[in-house]
């Protein structure tokens, strides 16, 4: 039986050993972990009565005594790291157990010159100031205690820096693996992507979990972009269905870059993602694109925000939802617009799917526009599968539940056949085909082309 523990001792005390482990490395880091420390002492975890936490209850993650994984115990991760490994497929695929970078189970391909993907803690010693210049400065410790509390672990880590007029051909994968033991515990996964003028890649980070025990993952990813860059970014999160997940995503966009990103939660018990891109040059484009499949007891819950800082900013997201059982979600979209952002074309859309009488889905889509000449639009829909469908295929010889999976099915097609990572396509496809009973060989692809734009 889990002991019941109040609030965020367990977290604080679980820093004092982090630092005697640590020990005195280098003087900025130490003080961003105890700042970052700090403010979550101060401010504790949000309530159901702050406006952003309203409709998911983080109790059992704050009343769970967690303890820091690590790297010691039965489980190495290796059996994890084969399932879940692109193989061929990418570029570089580095492996971290419980937030600890694995160099056994990692895969070093060959890079462009300047360019590197390394852990954090080697990054350290070889480019510790490009790290203190960005290290912390986008995801904000004031703004979210699950941020502070994962910058005062910061240890190690993936870090990216691709300097000017890099493309990386195939996948960099960054490889998450929680190992659940007989007691709960915690990691603070952290990345740090950095792309200089002109830079051309594509990053996957996959969440995933190993055993049946208790554990929570509280992730925190930073991207900063130059001028003219391209960069296709998915998340898979597949963790265990005893599992919390809570991750923020920030990223920073310069002058006609473009962000693409591609989230599947289809896993873990409870589920929080906040993904905030801020168009910070002219022209920078964002393309943000979710798939949630979820049932059981299982909640996710997905806050986005783009924020319009320049003009001609053009944006578009596409956020999908399929719940069944006793599912819950939730999904608050939010468009801002700055006065500077003149010429701003945003667009957002929100559909759910809703396969039982018992799943719930509470979408806020919403638009804070403070310029004058501005194209915006933002639209939700919430129900359950279209029965005139499920009509038009039986009576063309297909049973009720085939026509039910199957349009179901289709329904995440409409993202799925965007994501131009294979092996992540492949999987959610697999799953897909899993849940509704269809045979593997039929997939999302059957029913569209991938040749259309990411959009």
């Amino acid at each position: 039986m889990i002991q019941v523990i109040d609030d965020k001792k367990v977290h604080l005390s679980n820093f004092d050993r982090f630092a005697i482990q640590e020990g005195v490395g280098h003087p900025w880091l130490e003080k961003l972990r105890r700042d970052a420390i700090a403010r979550f002492d101060l401010v504790g975890f949000p309530s159901r009565k702050t406006e952003a936490w309203r409709f998911t209850n983080i109790d059992p993650i704050i009343r769970t005594p967690f303890k820091l994984g690590d790297l010691e115990g039965s489980d190495d991760g290796s059996s994890t790291a084969k399932h879940f490994t692109f193989g061929r497929d990418a570029a570089v695929e580095l492996v971290f157990v419980n937030g600890r970078y694995v160099s056994a189970l990692s895969k070093h391909g060959k890079l462009p010159r300047g360019a590197k993907v390394i852990s954090i803690a080697a990054a350290l010693e070889t480019d510790g100031e490009v790290i203190e210049k960005h290290l912390g400065k986008y995801a904000a410790i004031e703004e979210n205690a699950f941020v502070a509390l994962n910058t005062g672990f910061v240890g190690d880590g993936a870090f990216i820096h691709l300097p000017r007029g890099t493309t990386i051909d195939g996948a960099i994968h960054l490889i998450f693996i929680s190992t659940a033991g007989d007691e709960p515990t915690v990691s603070h996964p952290r990345v740090l992507v950095v792309a200089e003028d002109n830079v051309e890649a594509t990053v996957v980070e996959s969440y995933v979990g190993s055993g049946s025990g208790v554990y929570f993952t509280n992730a925190v990813t930073e991207f900063v972009t130059g001028t003219d860059c391209r960069i296709d970014h998915c998340k898979l999160q597949q963790e265990s269905l005893t599992a919390y997940h809570v991750a923020t995503m920030q990223v920073d966009l310069g002058r006609q870059s473009r962000f693409i990103s591609h989230a599947a939660t289809i896993g873990g018990k409870l589920t929080r993602n906040d993904l905030n891109v801020k168009m910070n040059g002219e022209r920078a484009d964002a393309t943000l694109n979710g798939l949630v499949i979820i049932g059981g007891d299982q909640h996710c819950d997905n806050h986005t925000l783009l924020h319009h800082e320049k003009a001609n900013c053009p944006s578009h997201e596409l956020y999908k939802h399929v719940l069944s059982g006793r599912a819950t979600c939730v999904f608050k979209g939010q468009i801002f617009v700055q006065k500077d952002a003149q010429k701003t074309d945003s667009k957002q859309s929100s559909k759910s799917l809703l396969l039982s009488d018992d799943a719930y889905m509470n979408s806020q889509p919403a638009l804070e526009i403070y310029a004058d000449d501005v194209k915006c639009t933002h639209g939700s829909t919430i129900g359950p599968v279209d029965e005139d469908a499920v009509f038009y295929l039986r009576s063309r010889g297909v049973g009720l539940e085939a026509a039910r999976h199957l349009l179901t099915y289709a329904f995440a097609a409409d993202v799925t056949r965007r994501m131009r990572v294979a092996p992540v396509r492949r999987r959610l496809e697999d799953f897909m085909a899993a849940q509704h009973g269809l045979p593997q060989d039929l997939r999302i692809t059957d029913l569209g082309s991938h040749d259309e734009k990411a959009r």
